[in-house]
């Protein structure tokens, strides 16, 4: 009797576990669908606001309309065929991972700490509604903070140099020190700053303490983060990174040129 009354109580768990599970991948698959759009309505609040076109109160996807989504090959710079490969469905991150969409960066490569690079990026262009000229580009960028990978969105004016504005909306360094990456008055302070001297040297970088308005340097840096001197850093190289030559700058290149030409 006491064997039967364990074998019950045993198979009565089996069974409430097997119901449970069940209903929990019930409730992952129903509600993966409304977890996905939220993501990407997120993802586009973040672009919008480094652009500079969040308005509160009003649709995202009213807001996004006019912003255009393609592919760039980074190597080249040029923009890949839709029919070739759909912005739609494109995950970058995943394609990074992968022998034929990404591949491995050399030690002295990764100033972003990112290991692995995707061969195509996302890219996101606002047009003149009067003559369809580009305005602004807005690129993603990610990179090693402290703690965490950091991402973020950079809105780049037509002249492929000046910052319109930048948006960090993932990251898991420190609250109130690294964390003020996602400070909104702080990231305000990225307005107007340049990426390229000149020459074409990638200068813009966070610095120690408060930048000096009246300085040489000025418009090619971004005041500190105080505490976080590790995440302020790490912001530094991943831009360095990304507006270098593996990353952005041959596309960025080809748009100064276009614009010569």
């Amino acid at each position: 009797m006491a064997d039967e009354s364990v074998a019950k109580s045993f198979y009565s768990v089996l069974i409430l576990a097997f119901v449970c599970s069940l209903l929990v991948a019930g409730a992952a698959v129903g509600l993966r669908p409304m977890q996905e759009a939220n993501k990407l309505k997120d993802q586009r609040k973040n672009i919008l606001y480094a652009a500079g076109l969040y308005e509160p109160g009003t649709s995202i996807d009213e807001l996004f309309k006019p912003i255009e989504t393609k592919i760039v090959n980074l190597s080249t710079g040029k923009y890949v065929p839709e029919d070739q490969l759909s912005p739609e469905s494109y995950d970058q991150l995943k394609a990074a991972l992968t022998a034929a969409g990404g591949r491995l960066l050399a030690p002295d490569q990764d100033l972003a700490g990112l290991r692995r690079l995707e061969k195509y990026s996302l890219v996101y262009l606002v047009r003149n509604k009067k003559d369809g000229e580009i305005s602004q580009i807005i690129l993603p960028v990610r990179g090693k903070g402290l703690w965490s990978t950091m991402y973020a969105y950079v809105a780049v004016d037509a002249d492929a140099n000046t910052i319109r504005g930048v948006s960090f909306y993932e990251h898991g360094e420190t609250p109130g020190l690294g964390g003020e990456i996602e400070n909104r008055r702080w990231q305000d302070g990225w307005q107007g700053k340049k990426l390229y001297t000149a020459d074409g040297k990638m200068e813009l970088k966070v610095i120690k303490g408060t930048v000096d308005p009246s300085g040489q340097q000025a418009p090619y840096q971004i005041d500190g983060l105080s505490g976080a001197t590790l995440t302020a850093n790490g912001v530094s190289k991943l831009m360095e990174f990304w507006f270098g030559e593996h990353g952005f700058k041959p596309y960025l290149k080809q748009l100064r040129e276009n614009q010569n030409g």
